[in-house]
């Protein structure tokens, strides 16, 4: 079975590799209200010790399960696709920073 890749499957793509790092202030900034620390310590965990790189970015990508569940609702299956696609991207680096 070969899948052509169309515009529409590059457009969920970007909306998946670019959501996360969108949605990831909003994220530290609700960690800050959760365990009481400042939002420039959980940025700098952030930046520089890889393990919470890892952490923090795995919760950001639960954005990409909102806008999945959008274009999934409106029957934008190639946009889903490639929001899925972008997401399997992320597994990589994650795999390569927890285990290596």
């Amino acid at each position: 079975m070969k899948i052509k890749i169309k515009k529409t499957h590059l457009i969920g793509w970007g909306i998946g590799l670019f959501s996360p790092f969108i949605f990831l202030p909003i994220v530290l900034l609700i960690l800050t209200f959760v365990k009481n620390v400042s939002f420039e310590y959980l940025w700098e965990q952030f930046k520089v010790f890889p393990h919470y790189t890892s952490k923090y970015l795995s919760l950001a990508l639960i954005s990409n399960l909102l806008w999945f569940y959008i274009f999934l609702n409106r029957e934008n299956y190639e946009i889903a696709r490639g929001i899925i696609f972008a997401m399997i991207c992320f597994i990589p680096y994650m795999l390569y920073v927890n285990f290596f």
